[in-house]
Order: structure tokens, then C-alpha cells, then sequence
């Protein structure tokens, strides 16, 4: 019996010394670096940088960029961009896109849950931050995807095939969150430290944050003008949101690279649109017309020269004009002051046909002659230049703000070129009534008209599957706030 008891205490004995290393092997195991749990002021500053970066300024940007001709694709993917081979419609072409926005709001979703009902509940002035980045991430989904997945996402291990929501509902989440987001930013955080230097776009001024989502608001009421068209709204939120370049909704960080830049330093596959030139010249000889582009040479030895990409028609070549306002440290726009301004004028002529002043176009352009990306003209020389454009009618004025905003946008804001030429292409209902005119023959047949889903979904959801079907329907089918259906 002894023998036993002894045999019994050495088996006791051996699994509690298994149990001690096994416990020891898990702490040796953590990843240190790789915390399950973290204060959200340091979790929010990952959610503005892959919003900015990968979200707005990275393929998103670049292909539709090409779409609307501010940029030409001159090589590899941009060119089957540009002619219409394969990209535009594969669903691996914005899988990563795809990928990233979702994640984003995956973590927005955390912080606003720890901040709402979680160990920070009463954090206001994070969730606040969190919860205008979130609407903003949501609106750039639906905008470039149209009806996607959303209320039943974000339920991993439960829902592994969420439904796809209607845009026209979506849109009203966006809506009610920034307004929601407003009245947060405007409470008082005393319990938690301040985000500070962890926000990497406004260092924790609340203030600022609550007129980003005025400018938000601004834009995405603007955005439903041609279903719900609220004009004095609009306004009402331009008035509540920021009043000069200081405010802009936008990262610039020497960390953050922007995007551009990186991508022409890496690939080289965006070069000088001849649609975009011709634009500039048309218009009393745009003094951008030669600020926007570098001189190459394009042969050894001879002169430098002018080399721009006919749309569609070019070969594939990387010896082309490229962008002249390429800089590593230039902001990614989310938001930018010359955008707000454009917003302004545009609701101004819409909300009443007897407008026919320039004022409001003029303080626009200014800023756009002005916007940080070392474009510096003189205010002189853009009143100089509206008074020449020859407005008469009101009608003359919303043409030539449309215009005028489209080449503002170039080269960082080719997202909002892109849904303002959509939305405008519902208004005025056709592409021959189209106050920017496009060049590419494609266009014919082959604008895209949206974005194809990402494949990760279409491989594993089945009603993103059923609704990506050979993806042609890029070709066919406009977004809700555009005249369609999903």
C-alpha cells in the first residue's frame, strides 16, 4: 500500500511540475508586442493611419485617378486600368482595399464599444475621433462598392456570410454617427488621459474634429443631391465646419509617406493625363497647367519636353510626363479646405437659380491655388483667372464649378474627382451633357460606374458572390445615390 501512495505522490508531483512549465512556456510564448488589450488612444492612432494611407490615398485613389483622367496609366496594372484589360472589374484588383477598410472598421468598432460600454465608457473624446472615422471609412465603402455588407458584419466566429445592406441605409448610419460623433466631442473627458500626440491629424483637438465631421456631413448631403437634394442644409454644415487650410481634414505626418509619392517611387506607373492638360490650356491658359507636370527627356540628350499619355490611345511605355507635384511629405486629403469651398459654392448656385455671382468660385479656386502641395499663385492671379472663364448664367456657374473643383483635386483627391463625376453624371443624365468631359474611348462601353467587390468576399461569401457574378456589372449598374438600384 505504501508502495502506491509513493507511486500516487510522484504522478501529483510530475503533473504539477508539467503544469509549472506549461505555464511557463505560455509567458515565454507572449508576443510582448502583440497585446490583446490596449488603451484607445493608442489603438485609434493605427485607425487614422490605415485610414489616410491605405484606405484613401492608396489603390482606391490610383485607379480611379485613372477613371477620371487626372492621371494617365501608363504601365503594368494602371494600364490595364486604363484600357479596360481586366482591372476595372476583377475582384482581386481592390481585394486589398477591400480588406483594409473592413479591418479599420473593425477596430473603430472596438474602441467605440470600449469607449460606449467598455472599461472606458465615458472616454468621450476618443470615441467621438473614432466614431468620425468610422462614418467616414463606411461612406468610402458604400460610395466606391455600393450596397456591402455591414450590419451583420463583424461577428467573427458567428455570422460568416452577412447580408448585403442597400446604400440607401447605409447612408443614414453615416449620418446619425457623425451627428452622434458631434455631441461626443463636445463633452468634457476627465477620467482618461488626452489622446495628444496620438492623433495624428488634429493632436487631440476636439474642436477640430467636430467641424471634420460638419465637413463630412457637408460633403455626404451633397453626395445625395441627386435623390434627396437639401441644399441649405449643406450649408448650414459648411458654416459649422473649418476656415482655412489649418483645419483640413488630412494626414501629414514625416512618418507617413504619402502614398503618391511612394507608389511613383516604387513603380512608376502614373504619368501626365493629355485629358487633363487640355482642360488646364482651354481655360485662359491655366497657370497649373505647368505646375502640375515635370518636363522628361525624352530622348538622350535632347531637350526636356512635355510628354503626356493620350487616354486609351498611348502605348505602354514609362517614358512619359509625370506628376509635378509629387513630394513625399505632401498631406493625404481626406477633407481638404478647397473641397469645403467648392461645397459651398456649388450648394449656393443649386439652392438658387437667380445665383450668378463668382464670389464663392473665386475663394475656391484661391484655395485651390493655394493648397498644400507647393501650389502657391498669387489670390490676384485666381480672381484674375475666374473673371476671364466668362460666366453669365447660372448654369455657366455650376459648369465651371464642377470643373473647376475637378482639377483642384489633382492628384490626391481622385476618390471624390471620381464620385463627384458619378453623381454629377446623374444629374445632368448624360456623358455628352457632362460638364467635364472625358477623353478615353472606353468610356463608351467601359466607365466603371463603381468598384468590384474584393475577392476575399466573393470567394467566401455566397451574397457577395451572387451579386459580383462575372463583375460586368461595373459597367452597367450605378450606385443608389447615382440613379440606381444597389
Amino acid at each position: 500500500m505504501k508502495k502506491y501512495k509513493v507511486i500516487l505522490l510522484l504522478v501529483i508531483a510530475s503533473l504539477s511540475l508539467n503544469s509549472c512549465s506549461e505555464d511557463k512556456m505560455d509567458e515565454i510564448n507572449k508576443n510582448v508586442n502583440d497585446p490583446k488589450d490596449v488603451p484607445t488612444r493608442f489603438a485609434i492612432t493605427d485607425a487614422m493611419t490605415r485610414t489616410a494611407f491605405s484606405n484613401t490615398g492608396s489603390d482606391i485613389s490610383f485607379y480611379t485617378g485613372v477613371y477620371v483622367e487626372l492621371n494617365a496609366g501608363g504601365f503594368n496594372q494602371m494600364y490595364n486600368a486604363e484600357t479596360r484589360n481586366g482591372e476595372p472589374k476583377n475582384q482581386t484588383t481592390f481585394n486589398n482595399s477591400w480588406n483594409n477598410i473592413y479591418q479599420t472598421m473593425y477596430n473603430l468598432k472596438l474602441i467605440i464599444d470600449k469607449c460606449k460600454t467598455g472599461d472606458e465608457k465615458g472616454n468621450y473624446n476618443t470615441l467621438g475621433m473614432a466614431q468620425v472615422l468610422y462614418a467616414y471609412n463606411l461612406a468610402l465603402l458604400t460610395d466606391m462598392f455600393g450596397d456591402v455588407p455591414f450590419t451583420q458584419s463583424f461577428q467573427p466566429g458567428v455570422i460568416f456570410t452577412p447580408k448585403i445592406d442597400r446604400q440607401e441605409d447605409l447612408y443614414k448610419i453615416i449620418f446619425a454617427t457623425l451627428e452622434e460623433a458631434i455631441v461626443n466631442l463636445g463633452k468634457t473627458t476627465t477620467l482618461y488621459p488626452a489622446t495628444g500626440s496620438q492623433d495624428l491629424i488634429y493632436g487631440g483637438d476636439n474642436a477640430k474634429w467636430a467641424k471634420a465631421a460638419n465637413g463630412l456631413l457637408a460633403r455626404y448631403t451633397l453626395r445625395l443631391s441627386f435623390k434627396n437634394p437639401d441644399y441649405a442644409k449643406v450649408l448650414d454644415y459648411v458654416s459649422k465646419s473649418f476656415t482655412d487650410n489649418k483645419g483640413e481634414f488630412a494626414m501629414k505626418n514625416v512618418s507617413i509617406p504619402n502614398p503618391y509619392f511612394e507608389f511613383d517611387n516604387q513603380r512608376g506607373y502614373l504619368f501626365a493625363s493629355n485629358s487633363l492638360h487640355d482642360k488646364l490650356i482651354a481655360r485662359n491658359n491655366d497657370p497649373r497647367a505647368d505646375a502640375y507636370f515635370e518636363k522628361i527627356e525624352k530622348t538622350k540628350g535632347a531637350p526636356l519636353t512635355y510628354e503626356f499619355f493620350i487616354q486609351g490611345v498611348s502605348p505602354q511605355s514609362q517614358n512619359y510626363s509625370y506628376s509635378g507635384l509629387l513630394n513625399k511629405t505632401n498631406p493625404i486629403f481626406m477633407l481638404s479646405y478647397h473641397e469645403l469651398l467648392f461645397i459651398k459654392a456649388e450648394a449656393e448656385a443649386r439652392n438658387s437659380a437667380a445665383v450668378t455671382s463668382t464670389a464663392s468660385l473665386t475663394a475656391a479656386v484661391k484655395a485651390a491655388f493655394n493648397k498644400t502641395e507647393d501650389i502657391n499663385f498669387a489670390d490676384e492671379d485666381a480672381s484674375a483667372y475666374v473673371a476671364g472663364l466668362n460666366i453669365v448664367t447660372n448654369a455657366d456657374l455650376l459648369k465651371e464649378i464642377a470643373v473647376q473643383k475637378y482639377l483642384a483635386f489633382y492628384e490626391n483627391e481622385s476618390a471624390e474627382a471620381y464620385n463627384d463625376y458619378r453623381r454629377l453624371l446623374a444629374m445632368y443624365g448624360s456623358k455628352a451633357a457632362h460638364p467635364i468631359q472625358l477623353a478615353n474611348p472606353k468610356n463608351a462601353t467601359e466607365f466603371p460606374l463603381r468598384l468590384p467587390y474584393g475577392d476575399s468576399d466573393v470567394s467566401a461569401n455566397e451574397n457577395v458572390k451572387a451579386a459580383y457574378g462575372d463583375g460586368t456589372y461595373v459597367y452597367t449598374q450605378n450606385v443608389w445615390w447615382a440613379g440606381g438600384t444597389r
